[in-house]
């Protein structure tokens, strides 16, 4: 019973008792039955749960998915028919910004105008009918202002009068006291003229004055400039004496110095007579001593005449070994000259001949490529003729494909203009009812409502892509006439020979 709950009651692995070694049993938990049952219980009903709310969320996504398949067959959910009601208001805002619905609102808007207008006039004229019983008064009261306002308008020029009157006389006493102060002006003018007469004869008084004194410093002057040329001349006669006695002083050195250069003279004369006797000496040794180098030499040159006169025939002799080895390898190299230039003739022959050959082996292999090029050309073009043709055929079925769908897309605009105006004529009556009863002009609706569609001309309204939501022009110029023409070509002749072809 105790291994049993040893057993059961294990929570860290199972012991491992080795051979030889003891088990310690404070390492070893034991636990009672129904406490390892109940916590085996917990972990059993923990996975347990964990697999219940796998299971639900595989029941919530297969629902989910039979949702969506059934919402896909079921053409009457709420999300079908929100997406019905855009659509619809959609096509209704889309035909709100017509051109002709807007010309109708427009016209609309002008019976509301209209409306108010009359509204207008007629509380005008109730206005003005009970403004008339309050005229009377009201002119009354406007006479009455008019009266005081004439009082104190005359009251006014009265006042101006007076003030006239004394600023006319305080413009007489002004003027009055300018001419007072013009005769004091030229009373002050008179006596500045006698004071500048009488400055200037004081002017003149010190002018003369000022003459006498300049007249007395002149003769001053020259008084003192006759002294100095006498005084001049005196300085004269003490240089000229000066000058005398420095030429007597000049003579005298000159008469010194030719003695001296005769001294000189005399001894230079003794000098190189003395140089001439050591001279002659000198040249008589050299002459002798000359003489016995002579000889010497005279020898030494016979000995080196000979010596050069035999090398120079040896010399001769070497040369003319030289030159006739020189003649023979000259004699020799022109037998090989002429024999590689005979060698060098006959392949250059060959060599000609085999490009010859060559050139007309080359010529023949290029007229046969051309031929192949040119009949390849000319398969060529046909090939792109037979091809340009078929872009024709193609074009022109494609044309016929496109008008038939043109129209048929003119049938079917048809049928839709008809319904939009069946549409119109809907809303515009019940518009021009609701206007009646409202008591509005509703001639401006009906005019609007009679014009054609598009605005007119029984054309559709095609409106541009963006926020302004006006009407897009329908007309054919001169250009796109045009080019309609060049582009359909009923005639496939005619196309053939615009593209070039003549076959």
């Amino acid at each position: 019973m105790a291994a049993s709950m040893v057993q059961f009651g294990q929570r860290r692995g199972p012991i491992k008792i080795e051979k030889d070694q003891a088990v310690d049993l404070r390492q070893v938990t034991v636990l009672p039955r129904s406490e390892y049952l109940r916590i085996k219980e917990t972990s059993d009903r923990h996975d347990k749960c964990k697999e219940a709310i796998e299971e639900a969320a595989r029941q919530r996504e297969a629902m989910h998915l039979r949702s969506k398949e059934m919402v896909k067959l079921w053409s009457n959910t709420i999300a079908e028919q929100m997406r019905k009601d855009a659509i619809e208001r959609a096509k209704t805002q889309q035909y709100y910004q017509t051109q002709r619905v807007k010309g109708f609102h427009s016209a609309l808007l002008l019976s509301e105008v209209l409306k108010e207008t009359d509204a207008q006039i007629e509380l005008k004229h109730r206005i003005q009918s009970t403004s008339k019983d309050l005229d009377w008064e009201f002119l009354n009261q406007t006479r009455s202002r008019e009266d005081e306002a004439l009082k104190r308008e005359q009251q006014k020029a009265a006042q101006n009068k007076l003030d006239a009157l004394a600023f006319a006389e305080d413009l007489r006493t002004q003027m009055r006291e300018v001419e007072v102060a013009r005769a004091r002006e030229k009373l002050k003018n008179v006596k500045e003229g006698e004071e500048i007469q009488r400055l200037r004869a004081l002017h003149l008084w010190e002018q003369s004055v000022e003459q006498q004194r300049q007249a007395e410093q002149r003769r001053n002057t020259m008084q003192a400039h006759l002294e100095h040329i006498s005084n001049k001349d005196v300085v004269r006669g003490i240089n000229e004496q000066k000058q005398a006695l420095e030429e007597e002083q000049r003579k005298l050195f000159l008469s010194a110095k030719e003695k001296m250069v005769g001294l000189r003279k005399e001894k230079e004369a003794a000098l190189f007579s003395e140089a001439q006797i050591l001279r002659d000496r000198v040249v008589h040794k050299l002459t002798t001593t000359q003489q016995q180098k002579t000889a010497s030499e005279e020898a030494a040159l016979a000995k080196a005449v000979y010596q050069q006169e035999a090398r120079q025939m040896q010399r001769h002799r070497a040369e003319d070994e030289k030159k006739a080895e020189r003649l023979k390898a000259i004699s020799e190299h022109r037998e090989t000259m002429l024999l590689e230039q005979e060698q060098k003739e006959a392949t250059a022959r060959q060599r000609a001949l085999e490009e010859l050959q060559a050139k007309q082996e080359a010529a023949t292999i290029f007229l046969e490529k051309q031929q192949q090029k040119a009949q390849q050309a000319r398969e060529a073009g046909r090939a792109l003729q037979d091809h340009h043709v078929q872009q024709i055929v193609g074009k022109r079925v494609r044309l016929q494909q496109l008008k038939t769908e043109q129209r048929e897309a003119e049938v079917k605009n048809a049928h839709l203009v008809a319904s939009e105006e069946e549409q119109f004529e809907r809303y515009t009556s019940q518009v021009i009812r609701a206007a009646d009863e409202a008591q509005r002009n509703v001639i401006p609706l009906r005019r609007a409502a009679k014009e054609g569609l598009g605005g007119g001309g029984g054309q559709p309204s095609y409106l541009v892509q963006d926020a302004s939501g006006v009407e897009m022009p329908r007309y054919a110029g001169e250009t796109t006439r045009n080019v309609k023409e060049l582009n359909e070509t009923t005639d496939i002749q005619e196309a053939k020979k615009r593209l070039g072809f003549t076959c």
